[in-house]
């Protein structure tokens, strides 16, 4: 979807999706990152229907990743869906979050749940919350006092508390800059003293063996070509060498198998891209690199991203190749 079924969705409402979860991977010594590496594509006996802007994250509480809604082009999904490193399963449950498209999620290792916040349902900015309860199967709506503006395209992460946190978004009118926590019942709006320039659909991800957030591109006014670290209370704006082609609804996850978050697709410019880059550190200093893939999905964004540990690697699903919903499934092999 460039959403032609919403025109203007392209120009300000989508969203990255990936995986965030704060899972211990052991020690935060640097690893080898490769220099060439390769995409597998997986044959599952199921697979969900084709979408993009999904949402989609790992749950350490049912062992599988979670996937929710989406964009058919001409339809929003709310169905639910399981992949445990084999096969898709979809879940039938009791109260769905309402359809939507350019939602986010990420999984809150404090409560043990994984939080949805936001999306775009053709008509209305959404600001409702859902947690998904891995040992029930099962959504359940959070009734908050508080909550952030209802945006497209926020950013949810897992801090290195293991709280849930959300960032950016675009409203209808403007791109947001506000943050806020994810108590267990209600959200807090945050206050850090510096924070990334206001935008939507960034790529974010957590790396947990050195508790920190990368978050780079997206969609703004203001440039968002830059590269931002967050340490649980203090945002760095770094300044690598190289960095990625400015993308926007890429996706990314980190990869415990190289201590490595790896950045995939999006689009640029309205043409979708499938290079592959990872943020590592090596001599003390963090760095972009682009990696050189023998083989790899066709380009895309919008699609989900989140490491399997029950598979070992990084699974990528969905998203769109121009208009065109993808319902593939691959992993990347370093």
């Amino acid at each position: 979807m460039k959403f032609n079924g919403v025109q203007y969705f392209s120009r300000g409402f989508v969203i990255l999706i990936c995986c965030c979860g704060a899972i211990g991977f052991g020690s935060a010594a640097s690893m080898d990152v490769p220099d060439s590496a390769s995409w597998v594509q997986l044959s599952p006996a199921v697979s969900p229907p084709p979408r993009s802007y999904l949402a989609m994250a790992y749950d350490p509480a049912s062992g599988k990743i979670i996937m929710f809604g989406g964009d058919t082009g001409t339809t929003y999904l709310n169905d639910t869906w399981l992949f445990d490193g084999i096969t898709w399963t979809e879940v039938t449950v009791n109260t769905p979050p309402p359809a939507r498209a350019a939602a986010q999620m990420a999984y809150d290792s404090v409560t043990q749940k994984v939080v949805l916040f936001g999306g775009f349902n053709g008509r209305n900015y959404l600001g409702d919350t859902w947690l998904w309860d891995g040992t029930t199967s099962q959504w359940r709506r959070a009734r908050t006092a508080h909550r952030p503006t209802p945006v497209t395209g926020p950013m949810l992460f897992p801090d290195p508390n293991g709280r849930v946190n959300l960032f950016g978004g675009f409203d209808g009118r403007f791109y947001q800059l506000a943050m806020w926590q994810w108590t267990g019942a209600d959200w807090t709006q945050l206050f850090p003293a510096t924070v990334p320039f206001a935008r939507s659909s960034a790529a974010v991800a957590t790396n947990p063996t050195i508790d920190q957030v990368v978050l780079f591109g997206g969609l703004a006014d203001v440039n968002p070509n830059n590269t931002w670290t967050y340490d649980g209370k203090t945002w760095t704006l770094k300044s690598p060498v190289n960095q990625p082609l400015l993308v926007y609804a890429a996706s990314a996850a980190f990869d415990p198998n190289i201590n490595a978050v790896i950045l995939f697709g999006g689009g640029s410019g309205g043409v979708d891209q499938n290079t592959t880059w990872q943020w590592f550190v090596a001599g003390g200093n963090w760095h972009w690199e682009q990696v050189a893939t023998t083989q790899s999905p066709p380009p895309r964004e919008g699609a989900g991203m989140a490491y399997s540990p029950e598979l070992g690697h990084v699974v990528v699903f969905g998203g769109q190749d121009s208009a065109t919903p993808l319902n593939d499934t691959w992993q990347f092999i370093p």
